[in-house]
């Protein structure tokens, strides 16, 4: 037994990786090509991570789930293939170039129907959601887009979810910068500011797991 998580090595994190169900081959296919564009594959979360959403979106019989940052769609589809036919996603990018990987790999793995690209500030996409009647229809909200505007991703997710939905938040313990008092750069700050304020939200039921990069997760009361 004990009281607190283990420590991950790399022996760990191969046994974890070995016991999880292998991601499909289009989806490591996917991760290959990600994986080209150089420095910014950091974007791409874990498989571990993908796996636990998935499950997620499984467990909550999710049919609306709102994504705030989308790459180039492994999230996307871990998403989609685990909800039903007439589930939708919205899918919040502004890059044409990296949705454009996430598009043909949205086409070959059959989910393309069930996602709503929207190609512009998610800032205007929220809004618009809202604007339409969208508050109290959502799911499920994934957020992993710029870390100064994330606070604002969170108010706007939690008014689109429904009671019981759930807030997941990406990065939230940004590769340990965040325990480390000398770090005070401006997306460290952000990240830990939201942490403490869903932490105080008598909004949310909260929980932050160290899953991948560490995932902030929120259920709405």
């Amino acid at each position: 037994m004990t009281t607190r998580t283990v420590p991950l090595t790399d022996a760990l994190y191969g046994y974890l990786a070995a016991t999880l169900p292998p991601d499909p081959e289009l989806l490591q296919e996917l991760r290959t090509e990600t994986a080209r564009l150089g420095d910014i594959v950091r974007m791409q979360i874990a498989p571990e991570q993908a796996r636990f959403m998935a499950v997620l979106v499984r467990l909550m019989a999710a049919r609306r789930v709102l994504e705030v940052g989308t790459f180039t769609g492994y999230s996307t589809i871990s998403m989609a293939l685990a909800m039903p036919e007439d589930g939708r996603i919205v899918a919040c990018d502004t890059s044409e170039a990296w949705t454009a990987i996430a598009r043909r790999y949205w086409q070959a793995a059959g989910v393309a129907g069930k996602i709503d690209l929207r190609l512009a500030p998610a800032r205007d996409t929220l809004a618009a959601l809202r604007a339409d009647g969208g508050d109290g229809t959502f799911d499920l909200s994934f957020i992993d887009a710029d870390k100064d505007n994330q606070h604002h991703y969170y108010e706007q997710s939690l008014a689109l979810l429904r009671p019981g939905g759930v807030v997941l938040v990406d990065n939230a313990l940004w590769n340990g910068a965040v325990a480390d008092p000398a770090r005070q750069d401006a997306n460290t700050v952000a990240i830990r500011a939201l942490n403490a304020a869903v932490r105080d939200d008598p909004r949310v039921d909260p929980c932050l797991l160290p899953v991948g990069d560490g995932v902030l997760m929120a259920c709405k009361r």
